[in-house]
């Protein structure tokens, strides 16, 4: 789709980015209350990122081969997801008055007869098995980079397909985190903003401890820092580790094919570690799964619709062709 005037260079990625600023920006002046601490701020900083985002497209639109705008046109997106990601905990009771944990707990147990995401690491609470499993939780963030990388060395074009599909799934589970907020099994262990199961619910939790010989897991630590740091509370349903990690494989299936199995094998152990690392109940894990499946194809066809003509490669391959 070739676009001139006011959206001149604009792909599918660019308006799927703005549309998702502009949208969130009104949702905030909208819905705002006493839960969204410096609304006025976020409103304010949606509106300046609306008008950087385009100032940085048509700028890259005249001057495509200056190296910085190269590099940020691709990059954009990706340097946007922590803050949108992090967001998500300030806007997410504007229309619910509180989590929803205890409805996702109870569908676990209605499914299981009891709590898989306490009972699995109940049952196997060895430090070398914990740190396989955590090792694959913290993955996530190595695979996304990895992949992204590899292709952007490779074949800038794929590395443009790739982070705009990535980045549109990672966008619509913003979305929903902010309407549907859910803690994920944490909510056993800790009270967070005066958020607290009801007895009936926290009683299934026969045993809501951690074993003492897993503690001292380096990956544990690690998984631990980055959610001390960087975690949005209430962005567990669906589980985006699930959803963007099987995106990721897709990618690799498509282009990346030596490395396609192994991919998968990552993939596949980490969908188990969320549950056994207790950051997201199986439904989670399903819908996340389910989400994929809607918006992987979904993706690719807005890609292939609005982005006909992307950036000019500047110092990549466009041949766009699978690794055999």
């Amino acid at each position: 789709m070739k676009t001139g005037g006011w959206f001149r260079g604009y792909v599918f990625i660019d308006y799927a980015t703005q549309l998702y600023i502009a949208l969130v920006g009104g949702l905030i002046l909208c819905f705002q209350n006493e839960t969204v601490p410096g609304w006025p701020w976020l409103a304010g900083g949606h509106a300046a990122a609306l008008v950087l985002v385009h100032l940085l497209l048509r700028a890259y639109a005249m001057r495509p081969a200056n190296r910085i705008l190269d590099f940020l046109r691709h990059f954009y997106p990706v340097l946007l997801y922590t803050a949108f990601y992090r967001e998500t905990g300030a806007l997410n009771r504007m229309f619910v008055p509180d989590y929803l944990d205890a409805h996702f707990i109870a569908a676990d147990q209605a499914l299981f007869g009891f709590q898989p995401s306490i009972a699995f690491m109940d049952h196997l609470p060895w430090l070398w098995f914990s740190e396989s499993m955590y090792a694959a939780y913290f993955s996530y963030y190595l695979m996304i980079v990895g992949v992204g990388l590899a292709l952007f060395l490779r074949d800038r074009r794929q590395f443009f397909h790739y982070v705009s599909v990535i980045s549109f799934v990672f966008y619509v589970c913003y979305l929903i985190y902010i309407a549907l907020p859910v803690m994920g099994p944490r909510a056993f262990f800790r009270e967070i903003d005066g958020f607290r199961l009801p007895d009936e619910i926290q009683a299934y939790a026969v045993s809501p401890s951690y074993p003492d010989a897993i503690k001292p897991g380096l990956f544990r630590h690690a998984v631990l820092w980055v959610y001390e740091h960087f975690e949005g509370p209430g962005a567990a349903f669906p589980s985006s580790h699930v959803a963007i990690a099987i995106s990721t494989v897709w990618f690799s299936f498509r282009y990346l094919r030596r490395l396609r199995w192994a991919h998968l094998v990552i993939v596949l152990l980490l969908c188990t570690a969320t549950v056994y690392c207790r950051y997201h109940y199986v439904v989670d894990v399903a819908a996340g799964a389910l989400t994929t499946a809607l918006l992987l194809p979904l993706g690719n066809r807005l890609y292939r619709r609005f982005s006909d003509h992307p950036p000019p490669a500047c110092g990549g391959s466009t041949a766009g062709r699978p690794a055999g």
